[in-house]
């Protein structure tokens, strides 16, 4: 099994909305990335506290069967759909995949 962790850094404005706003928003629509393809385990997305030390705003945490089923998971029409919105509102990117 993979687990495939990824994490975003917010600008503080953009799309006409705050660093808050963006993070619900990339929640809610990463959520619906939740079971779409065969072989996707657990999904979990969260917002960062803001507390002190914490250097990413949203986490996603997802889990696959095999390195096919992540494979199909980052080319569904569905994830790929998001990319624009990320894009735009994402100054950096952290990603870890690793057997579990």
């Amino acid at each position: 099994m993979l687990r495939h962790i990824v994490m975003w850094k917010l600008k503080e404005t953009a799309q006409g909305a705050d660093k808050a706003e963006n993070a619900q928003k990339l929640k809610t629509t990463l959520e619906t990335c939740r079971s779409i393809v065969q072989g996707q385990g657990h999904f979990e997305v969260g917002i960062g506290q803001n507390l002190p030390g914490s250097t990413f705003d949203v986490v996603l945490v997802s889990d696959y069967d095999d390195a096919a089923a992540l494979d199909a998971y980052q080319k569904h029409p569905k994830h790929v759909a998001i990319k624009d919105f990320v894009a735009s509102v994402v100054e950096g990117r952290q990603c870890v995949d690793y057997e579990v």
